[in-house]
């Protein structure tokens, strides 16, 4: 069963969460902007979420998490809790 790790960025605001976007593709550290914007008790270890498999974290992570390319900064996506950046840092099928 497929598995994967990442880590995120949770903001109440969809331009805010662009605005990240665009320091981390300056040269900002992700676990630095997690560890001083994010809303998720998980900012405070940069961002990370650990390792999980499908079904486990909401339809909208899933979706990215198991789709999209290593360590590229998704998003924003939009979940019930607010805006994500995502970054998926590995993946087992």
């Amino acid at each position: 069963m497929a598995k994967a790790s990442a880590r995120h960025i949770l903001v109440e605001d969809q331009a805010f969460c662009e605005e990240l976007k665009t320091k981390i593709a300056g040269g900002e550290d992700f676990a630095e902007m997690a560890k001083s914007h994010s809303k998720c008790p998980s900012g405070q270890s940069g961002g990370e979420l650990g390792s999980f498999r499908p079904g486990q974290m909401v339809p909208e992570f899933d979706k990215v998490v198991f789709s999209a390319p290593l360590n590229e900064v998704q998003g924003p996506v939009q979940t019930q809790f607010g805006y994500h950046l995502l970054e998926v840092t590995s993946r087992e099928d």
